[in-house]
């Protein structure tokens, strides 16, 4: 049955839904099975441990821009139409946004994208974390948050067209996005021979990356397949976590669409990686102390990620992997905003094994 029958059967709203699901299983699952964390790669490169973590997360990064660059360039993905590039941007919003995410993502040990997966392995303290997060995201969308990050959001703003496109900015062009992107997977590779043998950090950490230009895909064939206007987007768990709290309070919720299937899709995905691998453990607080480290965390990373215009993966890899201006900008805010708080909070000698994420 080819996509235009399957639109007219079951609506645009049900197919979306329904990719949501599938991917976002298939990124749980690898996810889960690989330990991707932005965190943990954030803190061994800080640290000077070029390990497991990093490399998973460089495997994830360059096969997500690999595998989108090739689909554009294939014609099978047009992206000029994403709100990463099409609409107007914040630059202050952006860098501001992506280090008091990073910040929050250190404090509650894990981003978005990792609370969500935790929770389904049976971690309280990142369902805590994941629910408080959602609730601060949207107070930042539309709530008491919305005019700061209004005015966060105001100070230094770009054109959405060219002006937001690193590729078009720097004359690189698609191709040169692939070149850049196969370096990085070279980098990766090699952090990975170094950091031991593993099945699941290769097969994991690509098949990660490989689920962010799954999500470009399927949109984009929904939307030229569809008589209806159909946003053309990626993984990103921000703008979702957000949706599914107002669909929980609300009645009626938010339009029917891919990212209704994504959350449910990842939390099943990662409960089977956990299955599988003998992960499932409940887990909670050892002590009341550590809770307010989590929920002043995922505080700071509900509103960093809605001023950032994305989270880890919604920045780091579905707007990296399309070379966003202001995803890119967010991303070294993570990596920077992350990387000072660890070292205020939890600093550790250089060359200190680095324990791995709850």
């Amino acid at each position: 049955m080819n996509p235009t029958s399957l639109l007219e059967r079951y609506g645009d709203s049900a197919v979306l839904a329904l990719g949501g699901l599938v991917i976002g299983g298939l990124f749980g699952f690898f996810a889960q099975r690989s330990r991707f964390c932005l965190r943990a790669a954030v803190i061994e490169f800080w640290h000077g441990k070029f390990g497991d973590r990093l490399s998973v997360w460089l495997l994830a990064f360059s096969a997500a821009v690999v595998g989108v660059q090739l689909l554009i360039l294939a014609q099978w993905l047009d992206v000029s139409s994403a709100r990463q590039l099409a609409a107007r941007g914040s630059l202050s919003g952006a860098m501001i946004g992506g280090l008091v995410f990073g910040a929050g993502m250190i404090m509650t040990r894990g981003c978005a994208s990792r609370l969500l997966i935790l929770s389904a392995n049976g971690n309280l303290r990142a369902l805590l974390s994941g629910l408080i997060f959602a609730v601060t995201a949207q107070a930042s969308l539309s709530g008491s948050l919305a005019p700061l990050r209004n005015t966060l959001s105001a100070w230094w703003t770009v054109e959405g067209g060219p002006s937001r496109d690193l590729l078009a900015i720097t004359g690189a062009g698609n191709a040169g996005g692939i070149v850049f992107g196969l370096v990085w997977l070279a980098a990766a590779l090699w952090f990975s021979v170094r950091s031991g043998r593993s099945v699941w950090k290769w097969v994991g950490g690509i098949g990660t990356g490989l689920t962010i230009a799954a999500g470009w895909g399927y949109t984009h064939l929904v939307s030229i397949n569809s008589f209806q206007v159909v946003q053309v987007q990626g993984l990103t768990f921000s703008g979702p976590s957000a949706e599914w709290l107002m669909r929980v309070l609300s009645s009626p919720g938010p339009a029917i669409g891919f990212d209704l299937g994504l959350l449910p899709g990842v939390f099943l995905g990662s409960f089977i990686g956990a299955w599988v691998g003998k992960d499932l453990k409940l887990e909670g607080f050892a002590n009341a102390s550590g809770m307010p480290r989590y929920i002043a965390g995922a505080m700071l990373m509900g509103f960093g990620s809605m001023l950032a215009g994305g989270c880890a993966v919604g920045a780091g890899l579905t707007g990296g992997a399309i070379f966003a201006l202001t995803a890119w900008l967010a991303l070294v805010g993570m990596w920077l905003g992350a990387g000072l708080t660890d070292r205020l909070l939890d600093g550790k000698p250089a060359g200190q094994r680095i324990t791995p994420p709850p």
